[in-house]
């Protein structure tokens, strides 16, 4: 199902006229063993997305070692407390959502003198039960981590309300991704990706249309 996937992609790409190279297929791994992985990284893929950091340490470090050229992206929440785990491990983490977190990879980042990229994670619906910084606070969120912190932050990043067509909602990402001036948009998964390439996504998140579904 990968290469079908990277075939979807590459045909979605040159419908909107836009260049292979803006658009990156993030392979959602997680859940899955190092052993489900592998034949994907046999076909070439390189760009992974994790969702708990622990889960990633325990099957990315070796995978890292004999495959070269490998990114980890981390696409689920952050907690402080692994967050210098997550900073040793992870080339780009999706969720930056809260002060907090700013505040903390940013000293792991001077501590262990890496510079990661980073998504802020916005709460596009509003949803309660989500994590994400408001529309409404967010270029005051995207000043504190730039200005104040000097994080690398490469664009925005959401997750539709699920019962939703998601278009409108990456419509609007895409509308304040460029208020803000930054490129990078993390949106779009398995159902949705092609919607999400069409309104601009340099980043789709794609799983279950590759490994099947989870147990």
């Amino acid at each position: 199902m990968y290469q079908e996937i990277v075939a979807d992609i590459a045909f979605a790409v040159e419908k909107e006229k836009r260049k292979e190279s803006d658009v990156n297929l993030l392979v959602v791994s997680k859940t899955f063993s190092a052993a489900d992985i592998v034949p994907i990284l046999d076909q070439g893929a390189r760009i992974f997305g994790e969702n708990r950091v622990q889960e990633a340490q325990n099957k990315w470090p070796e995978l890292k070692q004999k495959y070269e050229n490998v990114e980890l992206h981390l696409i689920g929440p952050l907690q402080s407390n692994k967050t210098a785990e997550a900073v040793a491990l992870f080339d780009v983490i999706h969720t930056v959502d809260r002060k907090k977190i700013a505040d903390y990879i940013a000293a792991e980042q001077i501590k262990q003198n890496r510079q990661l990229q980073l998504f802020i994670q916005v709460n596009i619906g509003n949803e309660p039960q989500k994590a994400g910084v408001s529309l409404d606070g967010l270029a005051d969120f995207y000043a504190y981590c730039t200005d104040e912190k000097q994080l690398n932050i490469i664009g925005l990043m959401c997750i539709p309300p699920a019962q939703n067509d998601s278009g409108p909602y990456f419509s609007l990402l895409y509308k304040n991704a460029k208020k803000l001036g930054i490129e990078g948009l993390s949106m779009g998964m398995s159902a949705d990706f092609k919607t999400a390439i069409r309104l601009g996504a340099t980043y789709v998140r794609v799983g279950s249309a590759i490994f099947g579904k989870r147990g």
